[in-house]
């Protein structure tokens, strides 16, 4: 069977795309394991730095779940789906190496819950987010309840979720809900790679305590934080990258992070 994802690797950035174009790249159970597979795959691979994931085509970058193949589901056949929301996009959730969704048209349901789980969000200028399931007479079960707010904070998280209120590239921007619109005529994977280019040459130690350090933020106070930053912060001090930056500023150079 071909893979639901395709896979490409720019320099140290891996890009998936769902390849369900036809389909709208909506999430069925194996493209929800070919996730779980290459996130497992990439944390385990040195040459990759950053992950990019987006939709085939200009449509869609993921239209939610995948409403024909639940058509026959049992309620606990779709409970088990669910499930796989979070074994399989979990890794993906807490993965050291940042992870940006490049949205490349709609991005509905399971497809913005899809994008929440990333790091940064970068969207075409016909891009539009929605979580529209109470609508529909369920909520968002793949995590939106819980990330929306903390992005967006709780008082937009209700009007998005409640009112099943769809947001343009530009007011989502506004929103703080993603990170940068595609200038018109250019690819959002491309600009997307491009825009990650600090991450893709950086200390990946660094970035990787770095998100460490703001993902136990959500779960303490102030001061447990600034102690669990205490512990982030020790992981780089002792790195190489560490002091090879610092004869970079020396040397008037660039730094050659190596990871280590």
């Amino acid at each position: 069977m071909t893979s639901p994802i395709r896979v490409e690797q720019r320099g140290t950035v891996a890009v998936w795309t769902i390849d369900r174009e036809a389909r709208m790249n909506s999430l069925s159970r194996d493209t929800l394991l070919a996730f779980g597979r290459l996130t497992r795959e990439a944390l385990e691979n040195s040459s990759i730095r950053a992950i990019v994931i987006t939709g085939a085509g200009d449509k869609a970058f993921c239209a939610g779940a995948d409403l024909k193949e639940r058509q026959g589901m049992s309620d606990n056949d779709v409970r088990r789906q669910v499930e796989l929301y979070r074994s399989e996009l979990g890794p993906l959730d807490r993965s050291p190496k940042p992870v940006v969704a490049a949205l490349n048209g709609v991005a509905f349901g399971g497809g913005l819950e899809l994008a929440l789980v990333c790091d940064l969000r970068v969207a075409a200028s016909h891009a539009q987010v929605a979580l529209p399931e109470t609508t529909l007479g369920i909520i968002p079960g793949a995590g939106g309840t819980q990330r929306l707010p903390r992005i967006v904070g709780e008082a937009r998280a209700k009007e998005m979720i409640l009112l099943g209120r769809r947001l343009g590239a530009e007011e989502a921007l506004a929103w703080g809900l993603v990170n940068r619109i595609t200038p018109g005529g250019t690819s959002v994977v491309d600009d997307a790679v491009a825009w990650i280019a600090p991450i893709a040459g950086g200390a990946p130690i660094a970035q990787a305590a770095a998100l460490e350090a703001i993902d136990r933020s959500f779960d303490a106070t102030l001061e447990q934080g600034l102690e669990l930053e205490k512990v982030s912060y020790d992981k780089v001090l002792v790195s190489e990258d560490r002091l090879e930056a610092l004869k970079a500023f020396a040397d008037k150079r660039k730094p050659e992070f190596r990871g280590r």
